[in-house]
């Protein structure tokens, strides 16, 4: 077995495609369904079913790709070890990135970063999935480090609080309670919701919040994009729930109103729990933390 074998696992794994995998490796698609062949030979076992439309691991191809990802880690470390000494950062950063993050000024850190550390290489990673779906590639080996919205803290990371917003009721004036006060739940439970897909942080914290309340909410569209979601309430397709540093401002199409109770949302930066942190990944944490400030 080869390192690069466990290398090409782990790239046509995460593309579900020995095409777009070569392209990302720039490595001949032949040579790279050769390599596999090798691996599964050597193995005993099949490790990916290929159909004409997608590529899936095998149950003993998705019970390999971890152990392959810590040994590429472990490989990375060493040489990120044998860099520190020469005084170079190096490597590849690979980050998981929420949609809007608002908390703190992750593309200007980025740049400050590339800026003070050219010989690593970024590779952002947004995921349609939200926050748990972010966290699970942290936890899998698919990112080295994740800016996400977590309610709690899952034992699979150690995240650092970068802030805490509550969550608004926002809609069209005609799809809002009347009154300006704050809003009860029971008052908004039978109405129409537009909401992010179950996995984001802020649907999470919401169903989490009527759940308490013992109150069931109809949510009739569930979009994966900050944007597209905020025009629909505009069109006024329904109303929802988000921090309102989502929101632009002067948007004349949508009023805000406090909610009670009043959820909150929670924004970390998370590094996996069970393995060792990349040294790239260690030199971004310390410039967030420093520009993040006190929690």
């Amino acid at each position: 077995m080869e390192l690069r074998q466990l290398e090409h696992l782990v790239a046509i794994a995460e593309a579900e495609s020995f095409t777009r995998a070569a392209r990302r490796l720039n490595y001949v698609q032949s040579a790279l369904s050769v390599s596999i062949q090798e691996l599964e030979r050597e193995l005993g076992v099949r490790l990916f079913d290929r159909t004409t439309h997608r590529v899936a691991l095998t149950d003993a191809g998705a019970a390999l790709l971890p152990t392959a990802r810590r040994a590429l880690a472990s490989v990375e470390e060493a040489r990120d070890t044998a860099a520190a000494f020469r005084g170079v950062l190096r490597g590849t950063l690979r980050i998981g990135l929420m949609q809007a993050f608002t908390f703190v000024d992750v593309s200007g850190l980025l740049g400050r970063f590339h800026e003070e550390h050219p010989d690593v290489e970024i590779q952002i990673r947004p995921s349609v999935g939200g926050s748990a779906a972010l966290v699970d590639e942290l936890r899998h080996g698919g990112t080295d480090i994740a800016f996400v919205s977590l309610p709690d803290d899952p034992p699979s990371v150690v995240a650092t609080p970068l802030g805490v917003e509550e969550l608004l009721l926002v809609g069209r004036p005609d799809r809002l309670p009347s009154g300006r006060g704050s809003v009860k739940l029971d008052a908004i439970a039978a109405g129409r919701f537009v909401d992010f897909p179950s996995g984001w942080g802020v649907r999470t914290i919401i169903d989490r919040a009527f759940a308490a309340a013992d109150l069931h909410r109809h949510v009739t569209i569930e979009v994966a994009d900050v944007a597209t979601l905020i025009r629909l309430v505009g069109a006024g397709l329904g109303v929802a729930i988000l921090p309102g540093s989502l929101l632009r401002d002067g948007d004349p199409a949508i009023r805000t109103r406090s909610l009670t109770p009043a959820p909150s949302w929670r924004a970390v930066m998370a590094v996996p729990a069970d393995r060792p942190v990349s040294a790239a990944a260690r030199a971004l944490a310390e410039l967030v933390s420093q520009s993040a400030g006190p929690s």
